[in-house]
């Protein structure tokens, strides 16, 4: 099950990596001038949401300040309820949720490691 867990941390550090390099220097309005920006950071964000589901409830509860529920969830509004999803709503993950969910699995992934 570790490797699982090993793999889905990766996936999600790569992704937060990925949506950081695309979005540096960035702003809202960079990202609702660009079809193409809007669509990879909502793609980085897909996979996010589906690599949360492969980590245990046990693991998440160490990290209660993590919406755990709402990370998984939005991969479902990325991917069924698109239309819904504003610019401003992926603008607002980037900026005050990404930072928090970086440190929470790299704490995760450290501890798997000890």
């Amino acid at each position: 099950m570790t490797r699982k867990i090993g793999h889905a941390l990766y996936d999600i550090l790569t992704a937060i990596d990925r949506i950081e390099s695309l979005t540096r220097g960035k702003t809202l309005d960079d990202i609702e001038a660009s079809w193409e920006l809007s669509w990879l950071v909502g793609r980085g964000i897909e996979i996010i949401s589906e690599a949360s589901r492969a980590i245990p409830d046990h693991v998440k509860s160490t990290r209660p300040e993590i919406p755990w529920r709402k990370v998984a969830g939005i991969g479902n509004v990325t991917r069924h309820d698109y239309d819904a999803l504003s610019n401003r709503i992926i603008w607002g993950v980037v900026v005050d949720e990404l930072p928090k969910l970086r440190i929470a699995i790299e704490v995760i992934a450290g501890s798997l490691k000890e």
